[in-house]
């Protein structure tokens, strides 16, 4: 253990007990005594803290360090504690056996460890049951600690007691294996350590490695189960300190160890081990207390309003291509990675080697195994044959995954180990070999399973040896609420999806894909393509543009074609044209599918197109992917398709417009033919086609209904389970600033818009639909909480409530949020060329409560009458589209008026207009 540098400054034990002595000796110790020696004592603490926080911020020691500073003063506080109350509160010159007494630290205090705001974990240990006088020490001892502001976790338990607790119960005998004797009877705590290992430790190695292990399972499982979330936990989280000590508890319990160092004499872990475990440990403490200190309590969530300050503090600071904070969670990340690693490798040994030997076991038919040169098949898993494997030939570092995948194999530690000892072998002339390179692309379009293959080469370190690219975006986090992995975890992730999807796994949520993976000529191409599609993310500028030249140079390396090479830079220099169309374009409009297949060009690459990009949209995170979306990239798709395939557009668009009134026709049979006549003549062509059929027949039954009952005000609202949204459809006169009244009344009801479409009837009449979610991302149910959003869109039609001035005032009164954490510039791009008849305005910036009705309230002010919208929230972006006109039904065409649309909309959404109004 590190020795703790100038003790003395952060507390003078020799000063501290001749001033309690003086105050004791001077009047006895009373009740006004009691009240000055808590206040030296609170002094003491204070001034120690003080002098281990300026050592820590200031002077920059190590967490490690700070750590143990932290446990020493307690020691120190506690030792005189224990010391005033047997001599001057609770003397007792002869105590007899039964009034020994010793204190213990137990848990992560009993390791010398303990965090600015840790709770301190203490056993009183006795020889029996416990007298008067132990319980009088106890109490004092612990009241002290209490009214010191300290948080005291406690026991008093006799030997007999705290052995049999230990023995029943895994989280107690954890915790005592930590035991250290603090103060007090060091006979009665040596003799009970003694027995602790003699009769539970020594025969109960294989059932602590078993129940830790899962432990750790079950721990990661309710984490989340993957070290790469959005804000880890650092210290329950995968790859987090408990893992380390997980792994430091079973070496420990089975090798008898007090530190690190003893395992590499013990042969478990080597010195580059034991280098990384104290590197890790260092960091993660660091963090660790950073967090205490800035949160000022026990927090141990690296949360979004924490990380970027914590990074600064730290040193990271931006740099071409990634923010301070993105460096600092990518090094986060980086060590997560290496604790699992360490866990993975070395808890996976001790368990092999410790494990519950069987008492029958069938001898094993070696004639039914697969014969695999340089390896050999132990059980179930696949091993070297000698330790020099790797070193006689390096591409048996790829084979052994290879070989693993081929056969359905789990792959031994031993095997694992010594991949990780030999990754330097990985050098260019491995990554030009042919064969090594045939191995790789087999693995990746492989099956069964190329994504727990890929996992297996990312997490042994060789995927991004072997690819230097694919090494620089590991453990790379993008700073927003959208992305939830870190770039390879988000990449392995959408290979898997492409797999399923191939396997027809993903049938119901993927059914176009589905069936066009199956019409596809290039599968190494896509599978490469889905691979290297966020390749050059963090490097800054446009990573579709490096990317694609990252692919030019590796197509060949990897074996594939020209002409594969080509489609796979293609791919990904356009792997995000088709979702930014799809999303932000009206894809009902001739012009932007016409522009989409200029830009695709063959029915070949808009099929390896539409599959890459639903797979990236679905592996970005649980809930992306919604069949909202999917509706409109397959509507883009069947569209250019169709076109390119010898179908006209326009024959196109009056063919599905005719099967869609056909469609409805047939569902209004009991309708009068002339009704069904006229409320066909209120729809318009693009009415037709952006509608389903379900959705005409509800409409066309809510106008029946609002026009014979004279309503002039009609909403409804239907749930939209799928989608996990409330659908309100508003019935209304047409009229400018419409849209921006009910965008402001539906602020006002606290839902967030998650897309609106527009339609003005034939007979004058709104007809406008919008799916809309409350502030947890779930939808409207409640009976309440919907009137209370109706009459707030009414109120804010008939202008009975002013949705700018309530807005404003709520904006200025509101709590902060994780969504002020991030910076989203604001921009406004003005686009005359993507349709032939609007002006497409594309808005982006921070999502907040009323950003939509401050975007249409502009509109409105400059005279634009909007003919739809495309809202789209991307975490904490926003980047709504609006196809627009002015006042005489054209396109806005004047420079003059652009300007001033570009101005007035960016004033609009800037923060600091708001805040200042």
């Amino acid at each position: 253990m590190t020795r703790i540098k100038k003790q003395r400054d952060i507390i003078d034990r020799k000063e501290l007990v001749a001033r309690l002595d003086d105050l004791a000796e001077w009047s006895g110790y009373t009740p006004k005594t009691r009240g000055e020696v808590l206040t030296l004592f609170k002094e003491t603490l204070g001034t120690g803290r003080e002098q281990i926080r300026n050592r820590f911020e200031i002077v920059g020691e190590r967490g490690a360090d700070s750590i143990r500073a932290q446990a020493f003063l307690m020691d120190q506080l506690i030792r005189v504690l224990y010391d005033f109350a047997v001599t001057h509160v609770y003397p007792n010159p002869n105590p007899t056996t039964g009034e020994q007494l010793a204190v213990t630290a137990i848990g992560g205090y009993g390791r010398g460890e303990l965090a600015p705001h840790s709770d301190i974990d203490l056993m009183f240990l006795l020889p029996y049951k416990q007298t008067p006088h132990t319980e009088q020490v106890v109490e004092f001892i612990l009241y002290m600690l209490w009214d010191m502001g300290l948080k005291v976790g406690h026991s008093t338990r006799s030997v007999d007691e705290a052995l049999r607790l230990a023995r029943s119960d895994q989280t107690i005998r954890t915790a005592v294996f930590e035991a250290r004797s603090l103060w007090g009877d060091q006979d009665l705590f040596h003799d009970f350590k003694n027995r602790f290992h003699k009769e539970i430790v020594s025969v109960t190695g294989p059932e602590f490695v078993e129940n830790k292990l899962s432990e750790r399972d079950e721990r990661h499982e309710r984490m989340g189960d993957t070290r790469y979330v959005l804000e880890p936990n650092i210290k329950e989280g995968k790859g987090g300190l408990r893992d380390l000590q997980t792994l430091f508890w079973i070496a420990k319990y089975l090798y008898q160890v007090d530190e690190v160092g003893g395992l590499v004499e013990r042969g478990v872990l080597t010195r580059e081990d034991a280098k990384r475990f104290a590197k890790a440990e260092n960091f993660l403490w660091t963090v660790r207390c950073h967090l205490h200190y800035l949160a000022g309590r026990p927090e141990e969530r690296l949360t979004f309003n924490v990380q970027g300050e914590i990074g600064r503090r730290m040193g990271y600071r931006d740099r071409s291509g990634s923010t301070g904070v993105e460096r600092f969670m990518k090094h986060y990340f980086l060590v997560a990675k290496d604790v699992g690693d360490l866990t993975r490798i070395l808890c996976a040994v001790l368990e092999d080697a410790h494990k519950k030997k069987r008492k029958f076991r069938l001898p094993e038919l070696s004639f039914l195994k697969p014969n695999i040169p340089g390896f050999h098949i132990d059980g179930d898993r696949l091993t070297v044959e000698g330790d020099d494997t790797f070193v006689k030939d390096p591409v048996q570092l790829l084979r052994l995954f290879h070989e693993a995948q081929k056969n359905g194999l789990d792959i031994h530690p031993h095997a694992l180990r010594l991949v990780t000892q030999n990754l330097k072998l990985i050098k260019t002339e491995v990554r030009n070999d042919a064969e090594a390179n045939r191995l790789f692309l087999e693995m990746l379009c492989g099956q069964p399973d190329p994504e727990e293959t890929l996992k297996r080469l990312n997490e042994a370190g060789v995927f991004g040896r072997f690819v230097p690219d694919f090494g620089r975006v590991v453990a790379q986090m993008q700073y927003d609420m959208y992305h939830v992995f870190t770039v390879d975890e988000h990449t392995i992730r959408a290979i898997g999806i492409l797999d399923r999807i191939e396997r027809g796994a993903l049938q119901e949520d993927h059914p176009v894909a589905t069936e066009v993976v199956r019409e596809i000529d290039s599968r190494r191409a896509l599978y490469v393509a889905v691979l290297l599609h966020d390749i050059a993310k963090g490097r800054g500028g446009d990573h579709s543009i490096l990317g694609a030249k990252v692919a030019e140079k590796l197509g060949p390396r990897l074996g594939l074609s020209d002409w594969e090479t080509e489609t796979v830079a293609w791919l990904v220099r356009e792997h995000l044209s088709m979702s930014r169309i799809a999303f932000k374009r009206d894809i009902n409009d001739p012009k932007t599918v016409s522009d989409f297949v200029e830009l695709v060009q063959s029915p070949e690459r808009l099929r390896l197109l539409y599959i890459l990009t639903a797979v990236d949209i679905r592996a970005v995170g649980p809930g992306v992917w919604n069949s909202w979306k999917a509706g409109l990239l397959r509507d883009l798709f069947l569209s250019a398709l169709t076109a390119m395939t010898g179908g006209l557009p326009r024959v196109h668009r009056e063919n599905r417009v005719g099967q869609a009134i056909a469609a409805l026709c047939s569902r209004l049979s009991d309708w009068p033919a002339e009704e069904i006549d006229a409320h066909i003549e209120l729809g318009n062509v693009n009415y037709w086609l952006t509608f389903d059929t379900d959705a005409h027949v509800h409409h066309a039954r809510l106008i029946r209904e609002a026009e014979s009952k004279g309503l002039k005000l009609h909403i409804e609202t239907r749930i939209n389970e799928e989608l996990s949204a409330t659908e309100i459809i508003v019935y209304a006169p047409d009229h400018p600033g419409l849209f921006a009244q009910i965008a402001g009344g539906m602020a006002l009801g606290a839902a967030n818009i998650l897309d609106a479409k527009i339609t003005t009837l034939g007979n004058g009449m709104a007809l406008d639909t919008f799916l809309v979610q409350d502030a947890t991302g779930e939808a409207i149910k409640e009976e309440a909480r919907l009137k209370r959003l109706w009459k707030a869109i009414e109120d804010s039609l008939r202008g009975d409530r002013y949705p700018r001035r309530e807005l404003e005032t709520a904006a200025e009164r509101a709590l902060p949020t994780r969504m002020k954490v991030f910076t989203v510039p604001p921009r406004v791009f003005v686009d005359n060329q993507a349709s032939n008849q609007y002006t497409v305005i594309e808005v982006n910036g921070r999502d907040r409560p009323g950003f939509l009705y401050d975007v249409t309230r502009a509109f409105t002010e400059l005279g634009l009458q909007i003919a739809s919208a495309h809202v789209s929230t991307y975490g904490e972006r926003v980047v709504d589209v609006f196809y627009v006109k002015d006042v005489y039904g054209l396109k806005v065409d004047r420079e003059e008026k652009l300007k001033q649309i570009r101005t007035a909309v960016l004033e609009a959404i800037t923060p600091e207009s708001v805040e200042a109004a």
